[in-house]
């Protein structure tokens, strides 16, 4: 099966912007009214694929995005969230961005299994940025 968001044509939602690399449209299924999926048009699953110039992009029209969001439902607050791997229910990435109210249900569920802090874990990470 081909991705339906490397085919314009068969999303079925309304598409409100769109430039040369990337492109948002209507979530399907909305967490709450004014949820949006913003996608690049070339196929990545997850964020470390994607070309450092097309992710800057992602990351400035989900700015003008959520500043239209702000304006019209005047939220509590806002979600930019993107699943990656086996949890992209898709298979394209794409970051998912709605209005939050105090009132609306949407949480972080954690599960059973407590963590520490750990002072070796964030080293190891740190040594593998730099």
């Amino acid at each position: 099966m081909k991705c339906v968001f490397c085919h314009k044509e068969k999303i079925i939602t309304d598409i409100i912007y769109e430039d040369e690399s990337v492109m948002a449209f209507m979530d399907m299924e909305p967490i709450n009214e004014g949820h949006i999926l913003l996608v690049p048009k070339e196929h990545y699953l997850d964020v470390d694929e994607i070309p450092d110039e097309t992710l800057s992009r992602l990351m400035i029209v989900s700015k003008k995005i959520v500043a239209v969001l702000k304006e019209i439902y005047k939220p509590d607050g806002y979600t930019i969230i993107q699943n990656g791997g086996r949890f992209n229910d898709v298979g394209h990435y794409h970051l998912h961005i709605f209005p939050r109210f105090v009132s609306d249900g949407f949480g972080w569920i954690y599960g059973d299994n407590s963590m520490n802090l750990n002072s070796e874990i964030a080293r190891r990470i740190r040594d593998r940025l730099t």
